[in-house]
């Protein structure tokens, strides 16, 4: 425990059979479960991590118990607790199937969960979170399984949830280290940078810097809001969880962090690939955020302003190409064309500006320095 709060870690793992256990012995004394989830490797993750259990796979200092393990009791004024407690039951359907190989989960340390079928690693947090909730853990981190994060620094990003009850989901930013431009890989910074800027926009968190970073901390409270089986199953997820807590209106707070690269990992993800399908993600992400928290939820002119601003452009584009044909061609443009140009260029483009200013200012409410 950390000043006298539960704290689990989720690691996802997919063939980390060199990595796993120096992750699982360097993990801080102050953590109560560590919970590996084994994406359906195909090296022996799975069965180097039950060896570990076996072997030296101590039982925690303290026993947690699922909390809805016995349902709600109805009473007259719960009808509401009720209802979520049943709807959960129906969610457990929508999650990656897996097994628990631990038999005692309420004393073990290290909780191994398999997953039946290899689905990536968002979905492997979103199982490992499901079971964090399930279980009342007042603050849930995730640490890979190759090794790439500091346990040292796995302190600084859970006391923030711990010390204030304000804040709900804190992510390490790498960028902000001095050495980041030399140590991270220039491809992996330039993906980092690219992401960063959609994830901005999309998730309404301006000030975040560093999206991609797995090393994170969530409340409680912040599992509770979210739909945890819709978290992005493959390298997006981080990127949609940040959406996904926006349209809750979550608090986060970035902490700095090293960037650790080079200790043996093997990456799996391929940055160019990985880019166009995580920007379409944030396309879709950027709409759900507009319409579900700003018309449905909390109605804002920022809302009519973007769809404004997105509507002239898009007019103005035969207009633009008008112009276009007539710079690289003897066509004369005539004047009433430029006039329209420049009028829907002009209320475009501050409509749009004017929708980013009251984004920013209204979603600096759930970020803290």
């Amino acid at each position: 425990m950390l000043k006298n709060r539960t704290v689990a870690v989720v690691v996802p793992a997919y063939n980390e059979e060199k990595q796993i256990i120096s992750v699982l012995e360097s993990m801080p004394d102050f953590v109560d479960r560590i919970i590996v989830v084994d994406d359906r490797s195909t090296d022996r993750t799975f069965e180097v991590v039950k060896e570990f259990i076996d072997t030296k796979g101590a039982s925690g200092a303290i026993i947690i118990k699922d909390v809805y393990a016995d349902g709600v009791k109805r009473n007259r004024y719960n009808n509401a607790d009720v209802v979520v407690s049943e709807m959960r039951k129906e969610e457990a359907v929508r999650y990656t199937p897996s097994e628990i190989y631990n038999k005692n989960q309420d004393t073990d340390r290290v909780i191994l969960i398999r997953h039946t079928e290899n689905a990536s690693v968002g979905a492997a947090i979103a199982t490992g979170y499901k079971w964090c909730r399930d279980r009342g853990i007042y603050c849930t981190a995730v640490m890979a399984g190759d090794g790439q994060m500091d346990p040292d620094e796995l302190e600084s990003i859970c006391l923030p949830i711990i010390d204030n009850s304000d804040i709900d989901y804190v992510k390490g930013n790498r960028l902000s280290h001095r050495s980041a431009f030399f140590v991270i890989p220039k491809i992996r910074y330039f993906g980092n940078s690219v992401l960063s800027l959609l994830t901005k926009i999309a998730s309404g968190y301006w000030r975040v810097s560093d999206t991609q970073t797995g090393y994170t901390a969530i409340s409680l409270k912040a599992l509770n809001a979210i739909r945890l089986y819709d978290i992005y199953k493959s390298y997006g997820c981080p990127n949609d969880i940040l959406v996904k807590l926006n349209i809750a209106f979550c608090t986060i707070k970035e902490v700095p962090i090293k960037p650790v690269y080079r200790v043996g990992e093997e990456s799996k993800m391929k940055v160019m690939k990985v880019i166009p399908r995580i920007s379409f993600l944030l396309f879709k992400g950027f709409w759900r955020r507009l319409y579900v928290k700003y018309l449905f939820r909390d109605f804002h002119p920022l809302f009519l302003l973007y769809h404004l601003s997105f509507l002239l452009l898009i007019l103005d584009i035969p207009f633009l190409l008008q112009i276009f044909e007539a710079a690289t061609t003897e066509i004369v443009l005539s004047i009433q064309s430029l006039i329209i140009f420049v009028f829907l260029t002009t209320i475009g483009l501050q409509s749009l500006f004017f929708a980013m200013w009251m984004d920013m200012m209204d979603n600096d409410r759930l970020q803290r320095v």
